[in-house]
């Protein structure tokens, strides 16, 4: 196919990618794409907050594909137990943060978890961790899911602070995050901003 030029801006819903078709069999091969945002993103227990702010990107670059979440904890509840599940005060509705797909996140091979502004309000020990079931809500045990622990800083957090995740999520799983210490605080978040980076590579 020949080139094509364009004048003016080039606009997509979707986002946009660039492939290469086998000229044998057909298959299509994805080679970079700008980003789009999570297929199965943040559960109402998370985004019906009142000031909450969530925002997930995905881009991929050749065989690397990158997931960029965004959250600001304002107007979500921590609880006094450890563990216990973040989001809405009493809501009945999910409370994950977004669902993980080999399809659009590729294989998971490392994390950073990074804290943008130091939680206020609730409990500032914020935990990570993703299940298989996306059903988890507030106030509830994260043991009450088929779990995995992704990181756990066992102190609170502190600006500018930044982690390497020392589990993966892996796929289909969804991620939540938690109240970390053993005596935390029952209360709403009035401040804090995390960023959480995924990095895979294309299934």
């Amino acid at each position: 196919m020949a080139s094509t030029s364009f004048v003016g801006p080039v606009r997509s819903e979707n986002g946009f990618q660039e492939i290469s078709k086998d000229a044998s069999t057909g298959t299509i091969t994805t080679l970079s794409g700008l980003g789009v945002g999570l297929t199965t993103t943040a559960g109402t227990g998370i985004t019906a907050g009142t000031g909450t702010v969530y925002k997930a990107t995905v881009q991929r670059d050749g065989e690397l594909i990158t997931t960029n979440i965004f959250i600001d904890l304002t107007g979500l509840n921590s609880q006094a137990t450890d563990l216990d599940i973040i989001g809405v005060n009493s809501t009945t509705n999910p409370c994950h943060i977004g669902q993980i797909t080999a399809a659009q996140n590729g294989t998971i091979v490392a994390g950073i978890m990074r804290c943008l502004e130091v939680p206020a309000g609730g409990d500032p020990n914020v935990a990570l961790y993703s299940a298989t079931e996306g059903t988890g809500v507030e106030d509830a045990l994260i043991s009450s899911l088929t779990e995995t622990a992704l990181f756990d800083p066992a102190a609170d957090w502190t600006i500018d602070m930044s982690r390497t995740l020392t589990g993966l999520p892996a796929a289909d799983e969804y991620l939540y995050l938690v109240q970390g210490d053993a005596t935390g605080t029952n209360a709403t978040y009035t401040a804090g901003k995390f960023l959480i980076t995924l990095y895979g590579y294309a299934s």
